[in-house]
């Protein structure tokens, strides 16, 4: 589990450009909006669960991500463990009784303070990025978030793509 922001500005991975062109033009919407999503990855079957923060990254918003998720993974009999880094958010004190009553079923596990890389959400960013945003202008917020969430909904089933990108060795 972790949260993610998309830029409106996009980025650029690759650009192929004719010889001929010596200035190469990529429009980009110069601002600092961003759109940002909580997102979870069930490992059994590849399935996205994601939800559109339209505020901040805080306590609430985060209980409110994990009762989502929780509804979305608890349907079979098998205990789960959820990966999350250290923000102070994922611990807080708003959803700390809801996480106790659940602890059995729906745990919060923790990964050492400054190690993004070992969180396997971190990998479905980065191909959302690539598949969704990568050297693309997008006018509007509304148009990149439309982009984004289309990603998003071709995962919202089981999907094998992103259970073998997030598989735990």
């Amino acid at each position: 589990m972790d949260e993610v922001h998309f830029q409106q500005h996009g980025s650029r991975c690759r650009m192929w450009v004719p010889p001929e062109v010596k200035d190469p033009v990529l429009l980009h919407a110069w601002t600092h909006k961003t759109i940002g999503y909580w997102g979870a990855v069930r490992l059994r079957d590849g399935k996205l669960v994601y939800r559109r923060e339209e505020g901040t990254f805080e306590g609430p918003t985060c209980a409110a991500f994990l009762g989502q998720f929780y509804r979305a993974s608890t349907r079979s009999p098998r205990r789960v463990v959820v990966i999350s880094d250290n923000a102070s958010y994922h611990h807080s004190r708003c959803h700390k009784e809801w996480r106790a009553e659940r602890a059995k079923r729906f745990e919060l596990s923790f990964l050492p303070a400054a190690s993004p890389d070992l969180n396997p959400i971190e990998r479905v960013w980065k191909l959302t990025r690539r598949r969704a945003v990568h050297n693309q202008y997008f006018p509007t917020l509304h148009s990149i978030a439309e982009a984004v969430e289309s990603t998003f909904d071709d995962w919202a089933g089981p999907n094998e793509t992103l259970r073998r990108l997030c598989a735990i060795h």
